[in-house]
C-alpha cells in the first residue's frame, strides 16, 4: 500500500507541502527516559543532529524546511484522526520564516516547563511502551514534494538507522540505553503499526483504523474474530446492541456463556485501543454516548409489575461483565436493559445510570456466571412461584 505525504496550505509566500515522519527509539529492555520532553535548547541541537543524518541519507534534503517536536511519544498519541501532532508541528513551522532559522532548521521543546502548544505534550498515560516516537516533518516546495516523499518511502526504511552521534545524544539526554534509533517515515509508521495489531489477533481493529487516518470520509465494515459486526462511518466505529446480536446472529457454540464472555473481553480491548486513538466508539441506540459504558435498552419498565432490579452477570478474567435490569414477574423476568462496562472505573457510573434511568433497587444481585437464556441471550433469574 502506498501513501503520499499529505498537502499543507499555501503559506502566504510560498506553497509547501509537509512530509511527516518520526524517530522511532527503541528502548532497553526494562528502560523509560527520565522525561518525555526536552527544552527547546536541547531539541534544537537534536534537530541539528537529525538534519545531518538527513543530508546524509537523502542528499539534496537541505532544500526542504525541517522542524522536529521535542517530545517523546507513543504510537497511539501519532496515529489519530487528522494526525494532530503532526498539524501542530507543521502550523508552527509554517509560522517562522525561514531567514530566522539556521539552514532551514527549527525545533520546539519546552520553555520554562512548557511545550509551546498543548497537541505537543505527550500523554504520561502512553509512556511505557517499549518504543517512543520524535515526530519530525520536512516542508518542501510543492514541484520537488513527490521526489522527496519517493526518497523518504525507499531510504528511510532501508537504511534509516540514526547516527552515532544523533543516539549518543538521546541516550546522555533521557537517561536511557537504547537498542535502535531509526528515522521512518509515516507511512512506515502505520505499515509498523498495521503489523503489530495483526500479531496480537487486532487486524479488524486495524481495518476500523486504518479508514478512520486515511479514508475518513468512506465507510468500512469488518467482524471481529468471535463475529462482531464493525462498521466505521462518520468519524466513528459502530457495533450493534450485543445482547441483540448474539441471540440473534451471534456465533453458537456448545458453551454460549463462554462465547460471550470471549466476544465481551475482545469489546473491551477495542474500546480501550479506539480511545486510545481517539476514535469514538458507539453502540447502536445507545443515548450514553460518552461514557466509559454502553447500555443496551430493551423494554420500558411495566408499571404492574414490582420495581426494577439489577443483576451482575460475571465471567473469569472480566469481573462483572455485564448488568441486566429487569422487573420480577411469574415465571419470566421483564428485561428492561443490559449494560456492558468497558473498564473497571466505569462500573460504579454504569449502576449509577441504570439505577436511575429505570428507577432501580440500588441493591445489586451477583450472579457468579453469565445468565442466558433458552435462545441465548441475557437474562436474569425468575421468581419461584408458589
Amino acid at each position: 500500500m502506498a501513501f503520499l505525504c499529505r498537502c499543507g496550505k499555501p503559506a502566504v509566500t510560498e506553497s509547501l507541502i509537509a512530509c511527516p515522519a518520526v524517530l522511532a527509539l527503541e528502548l532497553a529492555g526494562g528502560e523509560s527516559p527520565d522525561r518525555l520532553e526536552l527544552t527547546r535548547d536541547e531539541a534544537q541541537e537534536l534537530a541539528a543532529l537529525v538534519a545531518e543524518d538527513l543530508r546524509a541519507l537523502m542528499p539534496g534534503v537541505e532544500a526542504a524546511r525541517f522542524a522536529l517536536a521535542g517530545a517523546l511519544f507513543d504510537g497511539v498519541e501519532i496515529l489519530r484522526p487528522g494526525y494532530p501532532v503532526f498539524a501542530t508541528l507543521e502550523e508552527l513551522a509554517r509560522r517562522i520564516p525561514r531567514v530566522t532559522t539556521a539552514g532551514g532548521v527549527v525545533a520546539f521543546g519546552t520553555h520554562e516547563g512548557h511545550m509551546p502548544a498543548q497537541p505537543l505534550v505527550p500523554d504520561a498515560r502512553y509512556a511505557g511502551g517499549p518504543m517512543r516516537l520524535l515526530p519530525w516533518i520536512l516542508l518542501t516546495p510543492a514541484d520537488q514534494a513527490e521526489d522527496l516523499a519517493d526518497a523518504m518511502e525507499v531510504e528511510l526504511v532501508g537504511r534509516g538507522e540514526a547516527g552515532a552521534r544523533t543516539a549518543d545524544f538521546l541516550m546522555r539526554t533521557l537517561g536511557v540505553r537504547l537498542e535502535h534509533a531509526r528515522y521512518l517515515s509515516r507511512n512506515d509508521l502505520l505499515a509498523l503499526t498495521c503489523v503489530q495489531y495483526e500479531h496480537v489477533n487486532l487486524a479488524p481493529m486495524w481495518t476500523m483504523l486504518e479508514a478512520a487516518l486515511l479514508t475518513p470520509y468512506q465507510q468500512e465494515t469488518a467482524l471481529g474474530s468471535r463475529g462482531l459486526p464493525l462498521r466505521y462511518a462518520d468519524g466513528q466505529v459502530n457495533i450493534p446492541g450485543i445482547a441483540g446480536w448474539f441471540a440473534r446472529d451471534g456465533e453458537r457454540r456448545a458453551d454460549a456463556a463462554h462465547e460471550l464472555a470471549g466476544t465481551l473481553f475482545e469489546l473491551r480491548q477495542y474500546a480501550a485501543l479506539l480511545d486510545a486513538h481517539h476514535v469514538p466508539l458507539r453502540m447502536d441506540n445507545d443515548a450514553t454516548r460518552s461514557e466509559p459504558f454502553f447500555v443496551e435498552h430493551i423494554a420500558e419498565a411495566d408499571p404492574a409489575l414490582p420495581p426494577a432490579e439489577l443483576y451482575a452477570h460475571e465471567a473469569a478474567g472480566l469481573g462483572m461483565a455485564a448488568v441486566t435490569v429487569a422487573q420480577p414477574s411469574a415465571g419470566k423476568a421483564r428485561i428492561l436493559a443490559h449494560g456492558y462496562p468497558l473498564a473497571p472505573s466505569a462500573l460504579g457510573p454504569l449502576l449509577d445510570a441504570l439505577a436511575g434511568r429505570y428507577d432501580a433497587a440500588p441493591h445489586l444481585h451477583t450472579l457468579g456466571r453469565i445468565l442466558l437464556d433458552a435462545d441465548g441471550a441475557l437474562a436474569a433469574p425468575a421468581p419461584a412461584l408458589h
